[in-house]
């Protein structure tokens, strides 16, 4: 079978799963009692994971095709606040949910056209657009929280549909790994996918391949864009109300999680499972040091030591995967 332009096969990024199990096994034998294995510890890693899981499945996509999105740490609160709105001015929440997610892929189109159209790196575009809309969040809702519980009570339909009980499992993993699913065939069994893998290994290459770089850039915006909007709306429910910190730390933590992944910063390199994989390895590293009583401030060195770690590895298989290929 002919290798897709640009892809990196499923079997390169091998030492992703291998680092997942190794990391789940050391927190399970070095937690005190066990605890990291405990049924409500595990429950508790699967509600919030996909607090960041789900944006940093769209980033994967994006830095797959080159670029980079600052702004999901703003642009996730300032949905979930609108949400809030939508609910205060009486519609439905499944109505305010179908129409948040076009605003935010709304605000996704933005970054792409300011980044395709100016050519200027998306580091300092959506770094800019970051800052101005927490600065427009901060302004209209006073850093002042809204509580929900009103208009999606806990035994809501609503609340069960995002962030209920699925038997024993919780709705938010079980949404975090369809979105991975669907993304995951679009990525490597779509012909858009192989346009993102083109854009982002060889942007001339693939204009010369007749492929609209600049379309495929917008639409990883929007994907992602979309995806805060569902994060946000998914964690406001989850907490019963909108706070301005949500979101706070994301755009780093989601780019270490997708390098953690498997993703290269240069683009054009990784896959569906090893950015979800990759997910899961910092919010275990994150669960498991606290189970540790590793203090909160030294979490994230830890979790800074693992990234460089993790990217030397996953580097290094990469280029003998190429070496044996080639």
């Amino acid at each position: 079978m002919q290798r897709r332009f640009g892809q990196t096969p499923w079997l390169s990024g091998i030492s992703t799963p291998i680092v997942f199990i190794i990391t789940f096994l050391i927190f399970w034998a070095l937690s005190p009692g066990h605890r990291f294995v405990d049924p409500r510890n595990l429950a508790a890693i699967a509600k919030l994971t996909p607090d960041l899981g789900v944006v940093a499945l769209g980033i994967g996509i994006l830095m797959i095709c080159g670029e980079f999105d600052l702004s999901i740490s703003a642009v996730l609160p300032l949905c979930s606040f609108l949400f809030a709105q939508l609910l205060i001015a009486g519609v439905d929440p499944f109505a305010a949910l179908a129409i948040m997610l076009p605003v935010g892929a709304s605000l996704g189109l933005l970054n792409g056209l300011l980044v395709t159209r100016t050519g200027l790196p998306s580091f300092i575009i959506t770094l800019s657009t970051m800052l101005f809309w927490r600065g427009v969040l901060y302004v209209v809702s006073g850093l002042m929280p809204i509580s929900i519980l009103r208009y999606v009570p806990t035994d809501s339909d609503f609340t069960h549909f995002l962030t209920g009980q699925v038997g024993p499992v919780p709705a938010q993993i079980l949404w975090f790994l369809g979105i991975a699913i669907v993304l995951g065939i679009v990525l490597h069994l779509g012909r858009f996918g192989n346009w993102v893998y083109a854009t982002g290994s060889n942007p001339d290459a693939a204009r010369a391949m007749g492929i609209d770089i600049r379309l495929v850039k917008i639409v990883c915006y929007m994907i992602v864009g979309a995806l805060c909007a569902f994060a946000g709306i998914m964690q406001a429910t989850r907490l019963g109300s909108f706070t301005a910190s949500q979101g706070i730390g994301f755009e780093l933590k989601a780019v270490a999680a997708v390098v953690v992944g498997g993703v290269s910063l240069r683009g054009g390199v990784g896959n569906m499972l090893g950015i979800a994989l990759g997910v899961f390895i910092i919010q275990i590293i994150d669960n498991g040091l606290i189970q540790l009583q590793v203090p909160v401030f030294g979490v994230n060195t830890f979790i800074g030591l693992a990234v460089i770690l993790f990217v030397i590895i996953n580097n290094l298989t990469n280029r003998q995967f190429a070496e044996q290929t080639t």
